[in-house]
Parts: C-alpha cells; sequence; structure tokens
C-alpha cells in the first residue's frame, strides 16, 4: 500500500483545506457546537496516527478551534507529528471526562492533517496562542466526525457527517 506524500496532498497555506472546520460549522452548525464544546471542556484529548509500518499509534494531545480551523500542535520532531508527515490520516477522540456521564456525547474527529510551516497562518496562532516553540503545527481537513450518545435511556445514538452529505442518524436499542 502507498501513502500519500506531502508534496502531492498538501494544499497550499493560504488555501483553507476542501473541509475544513469553517465548513463543517457552515453545513452543520448544531452538531458542530455539540462537537466543539466535547472538544474545549477538557485540555487533553486522544490523536490515532500511523507508525511507519502502518500500526495506529495513540498519543495525547491538545487541539484548537481558531478562525475556522481545526488546528493541533505537537512538539518538535513528535513521534506523532513524524507520522503525521509520512501519512496525513488521523483520527481524534475528545476527553471522555471523569464518571460515566460524557455530557454531550462520545465525539471523534477523522481526517488528514496538513502542516503549516513558516506562514502567516503560524505566525497568528503563535500570536494567539502563544505555544513553546519551536513546534509542529497542523492545519485539518474532515473526512468524518461522529458523535455517539444514550437518548431518554433507551436509544444509542450515533451522528455520523461527512463532507457533501447531510447527518446521518441512527438509532439502536
Amino acid at each position: 500500500m502507498t501513502h500519500p506524500t506531502k508534496s502531492s496532498t498538501t494544499p497550499s497555506s493560504t488555501t483553507p483545506p476542501k473541509s475544513n472546520w469553517a465548513a463543517f460549522s457552515t453545513a452543520e452548525p448544531d452538531l458542530a457546537k455539540t462537537v466543539e464544546d466535547r472538544f474545549t471542556a477538557f485540555t487533553h484529548h486522544t490523536l490515532a496516527t500511523l507508525r511507519k509500518d502502518g500500526s495506529p499509534r495513540t498519543s495525547g494531545l491538545e487541539v484548537r478551534f481558531l478562525h475556522g480551523e481545526l488546528w493541533l500542535g505537537m512538539m518538535p520532531d513528535s513521534l506523532k507529528a513524524l507520522d503525521l508527515r509520512r501519512d496525513p490520516r488521523f483520527a481524534l477522540q475528545a476527553n471522555q471526562g471523569p464518571g460515566t456521564t460524557m455530557a454531550g456525547g462520545d465525539v471523534r474527529i477523522s481526517g488528514r492533517a496538513y502542516e503549516v510551516d513558516a506562514s502567516t497562518a503560524k505566525a497568528a496562532y503563535v500570536k494567539e496562542v502563544e505555544p513553546p516553540e519551536p513546534f509542529h503545527l497542523f492545519r485539518t481537513e474532515l473526512t468524518e466526525v461522529v458523535r455517539t450518545y444514550v437518548e431518554d435511556d433507551t436509544y444509542l445514538v450515533v451522528e455520523i457527517w461527512k463532507p457533501g452529505e447531510p447527518v446521518r442518524t441512527l438509532r439502536r436499542t
């Protein structure tokens, strides 16, 4: 199996990805607010990337929603950053928090992450977030957003969004 290379798939740093956070928020504002609220409720989340041999790697990560984008920032030469440079595919799971209540449900975002190098986008991020430097900064392109929650103590509800499609809702008893 071949993996896309950074040079062949990376969008320009001035052009937003095709399905960025702003596009999702415009298409599905209610679901986007719920998902963003789940991610901003806690600082640390779980990122899944692919190792060189194709096996999964999970790592802790902080995320930011700024200027219509979902940003992933990482320490220099961290394994997760090297994974994303090699293969941009990722899955991001929101911190479920203490206990079992998971107010707002369990949420996950999948997509591709593209590194932003020395650019006005990175400079704006640095100005607003003030991360320790140096660091890797990745802009995301969403391929799927999923929310799972329990409704009326009866149904397991799964909401699935993919670019260009309305939210699909599944209910199970």
